[in-house]
Parts: C-alpha cells; structure tokens; sequence
C-alpha cells in the first residue's frame, strides 16, 4: 500500500490536477468526509473553486459544483469516458456483482439494461398502460385520508409513512400486478419485510464506505457495515426470488414488469437469468423508495411555509379539473404551476444531492485540469442548483421562475445528465403530479399552531436527502372531496 501511495504522489506532482486542499498521510483527506456530504462540498468549493480534488485513501475523487463542468462532462466528448460507476461494496452485494444498471461498467450489458428499462420497462406507452394503477392507489390513500378527516374538523396526520406506502404499492403493482399489503398474511409479512429493508438500506445510506477507499482491506467490517449491507441483500434477494417464482408458476398476469422480464428469459435463458431480473427489479423498487416520496414530503412542507403558491396551486387545479371529478394523470399537462412546484422543490432538494458516483475508464480534461482513469466523479447536485450567480434568490421558493413547467436541463440535474442519467424520470414525475395535485384538490392543507414548517435537511450518504424532521400538518376534506370520495 505505501508503494502505490508514493506512486500516486508522484502522479499528483506530474499531472495538472484540480486544487485540493492538504491531505494527511494514508488516508488523504477522508478526515474532511463529514455528513451531509453535498454541504461539506458545498463548503470546501467555496475555498478551491467549482472543481476540486479529494485523496481519500486510495482513490481519487473530483467534486465539481458549476454546471458548464457538469455539462463538460456528461453532455461532450467526456460523456463515454465518465459513463462507468466505481466499484463500491453496494455494488457488489447489492447490486448483483455489479450486473444491475444502477452498478453495471459501461458496456454492452450496461446498454442493454438501460434499453430494457427506458425503451420497454419505463416507455410512454408502458406507463400510459399502467396509468390506472397509479390513479387507484393514489385514490386508496384519498379515501383513508377522508375518513380520517371528514367530519369538518381538522386532524393530524404524518405524510411520509402514508406516502411512502402509495408509492410502494404503486411500484409492486406495475411490478407484480397485485397489491401485497392486502390479501394473504403471509404476503402481508412478505411486502412490510421488503419495505422495512428498503428502508433500512436507504438509512445505511447505499453509498461509499471507508472500505471503499482502501481496496487492500477488503476483508475488514468497517464498524458492521459490510456485514449489514450483505445481511439486507440476502433477506431482499430471497423476497423477490419468491415474488418471481410465483410470477412464474402462476402467469395471471400479462402485462407486469416481471411478466415482460420472464418473456425475455424465454427467449435468451443463458443472459436473462434470475439474477439479471431480480437487479432490475430492485434498482425500480428502491430507487423509487427514495425520490417520490422524498419529494412529495418537500413539496408539501414548502407549500404550507409558503401559502401564496398554494392558493394559485389550489385556484390553477380547481379551474382545469374541477369539483365534479378527481384530477387524473391526463390532467397533468395543463397544471403548469403544479410542475412548476415539483421542478422548484426538486432544485432546492434533490432526492439525491450528488449524482450517483462516476468513475473515469480513462485519462481525460475537465475545466483544463488533468482528470487520471479511474477517478471518482462526484456531482453536487445541491450545490449547483442553489449557486446565487445562476438563480435569482437562489434559496427562496419560487415555482413562478419556471413558467411553462419546463425545466433547463444545463442548470437542473436532479435526475442525472447524459447516458446515466435516470431512466425512471418519467414515472416519477407522474407518480408525484398525481398524488400532489390530488391531495391539494381534495384537502385543506394548515400547519400545526401556526408554526413554520422545519426545512433543516437529513443527509445520509451521497443517495438520500430526506426532511430532519418528518412532515407533521393538519387537514380537513374539502366540501368535493365528500362527494367523490365517500
């Protein structure tokens, strides 16, 4: 180890890196890693400028923070070169030795997962097809709520357990074609398992660990957290191979994602193994755990701390869908200022505050500085969408900056940029407009005593910016939603 730690201290000497600021022996600047990441960047650009560098143990890792470097990145000839993901412990016990596409190298499989996903999986037309389901369980929840709060009294309810249940149902419908929190005991146990480990694996922040950056010391722990990664993949791995077994044996259902997947297997067994479908599976079921329901919690708390935008929301809903009818996903399109509240809370935070860590397959330049293969691309997200020198009050609410409910691409990545970037932006977008716009139309939204929602933010890992405090407010049924919902 100390032979390649003088190799690269010499590699840093020859080569134009970006600035960094002084590393200690062995371990670089690790001592720096402290949470929330995307702040700690945030801070340390603002001492070396928009691109920096990072020796953490081993490993090289260049934070960006401008979106001209972002866009040099991901959008230019830069593009294939920082197309690859490093290998991390997640990607390897969770993501199937690395064959998932959220972990999978650039290469042919990589391209064929993500055109399964994007072209088949997640299409236009699929979701179109599956549009139903969402419009069910959106109005599942709608009901509880009502009778939770139809007696013109407000009740309190925290939204973060109710929401992420509709958008786990949502996802193991179009996955399975049923719902798994109803029916049968044992599937009740099967689902509220899977969600718990979903859960757990979002708290262990399915990020970078110490281990990560000292390759040698694979066989270490670090603290238990080896040791939990590979406890959750196995439990969730038996969970879906149950759920695909029963696909399988059953075929009551055509049109699923799984059904899809095992019409591939048919056809190609040796490349469409159980494997291959159970890393697709999980990459749609905790990837969606995370970034609708993180930002439905936003969405929500920055309405009621900001109560003009929830009037014109209020008056733009009831003006295009009405009191006759529950707002569907084919209403979207004309609610302008609802995208505009999701594009807004999306920039000011995003579910996932750094991109998804790249990694150079080879020697390449951004901003003029000499990037080494393999070094670790970190893109702080957070920073770029908050940067004063490109947003008019850069921390304020403001949905009326997007006017068409449109978002620019070169300044706003909450999704990714480039051949990586999220191939479920589409689904999430619908998942969020419906149940949004349908829990402003049918609901008066208050705070609690009047008191300003807490916007501190929770950060674990690179992959999850949650609320510190979970969103706790009042709500009342409007007089419509008794008729539509009773």
């Amino acid at each position: 180890m100390l032979a390649k730690f003088l190799h690269q201290a010499r590699t840093r000497e020859k080569n134009n890196l970006p600035p960094s600021p002084p590393t200690l022996p062995i371990i670089g600047n690790l001592h720096l890693l402290k949470e929330p990441f995307h702040q700690k960047f945030f801070d340390l650009s603002q001492k070396y400028g928009p691109i920096f560098s990072l020796r953490l143990g081993s490993r090289l890792a260049i934070v960006i923070t401008s979106p001209s470097l972002a866009e040099e990145c991901f959008t230019k000839d830069n593009d294939i070169i920082l197309a690859n993901r490093p290998y991390f412990w997640v990607g390897k016990y969770v993501g199937y030795d690395y064959t998932s596409i959220g972990t999978a190298p650039y290469g042919d499989h990589w391209r064929n997962l993500r055109r399964i996903c994007k072209l088949q999986m997640l299409s236009k037309y699929r979701l179109n097809l599956s549009s139903s389901v969402r419009g069910d369980e959106v109005k599942i929840l709608l009901q509880k709520l009502f009778h939770a709060s139809s007696h013109d009294t407000f009740v309190k309810v925290e939204l973060k357990p109710m929401i992420s249940k509709l958008v786990f149902n949502i996802t193991m419908r179009m996955i399975a074609g049923k719902r798994y929190t109803c029916g049968e005991a044992s599937q009740i146990l099967e689902a509220t398992k899977l969600h718990k480990l979903i859960q757990e694996l979002l708290q262990l922040g399915i990020s970078p660990n110490i281990g990560d950056f000292f390759p040698s010391l694979q066989w270490g722990h670090f603290h238990g957290y080896k040791r939990k990664l590979v406890k959750i993949a196995r439990e969730m791995d038996v969970i879906l191979q149950g759920i695909v077994d029963e696909h399988r044996k059953n075929k009551d259902e055509e049109n699923t994602l799984i059904s899809h997947l095992l019409s591939l297997q048919e056809s190609e067994p040796q490349y469409y193994t159980d494997e291959i479908i159970k890393g697709l599976l999980q990459d749609i079921v905790v990837g969606s755990a995370n970034g609708p329901v993180t930002t439905l919690e936003w969405s929500i708390s920055y309405l009621l701390n900001n109560l003009n935008s929830m009037e014109k929301i209020i008056a733009q809903i009831d003006f295009h869908v009405g009191h006759n009818k529950l707002l569907e996903e084919a209403d979207l399109p004309k609610l302008h200022y609802l995208q505009n509240i999701i594009i807004e809370t999306l920039r000011l935070n995003p579910a996932v505050p750094l991109l998804v860590p790249h990694v150079s397959s080879d020697d390449c330049k951004i901003g003029g500085y000499d990037i080494p293969k393999d070094s670790i691309l970190l893109v702080n997200v957070w920073a770029i969408q908050r940067d004063s020198k490109f947003w008019d009050e850069a921390t304020n609410f403001k949905p009326e900056r997007f006017g068409n409910g449109k978002m620019d691409c070169n300044k706003l990545l909450p999704f990714g940029v480039g051949r990586r970037s999220c191939p479920g932006m589409d689904l999430s977008h619908r998942a969020i407009g419906l149940a949004l716009g349908s829990l402003i139309q049918c609901f008066e939204w208050k705070r609690i005593g009047g008191k300003e929602i807490d916007m501190k933010e929770y950060g674990r890992g690179t992959l999850n910016l949650a609320k510190a405090e979970p969103l706790q407010a009042m709500c009342k049924a409007r007089s419509m939603a008794k008729k539509l919902l009773y």
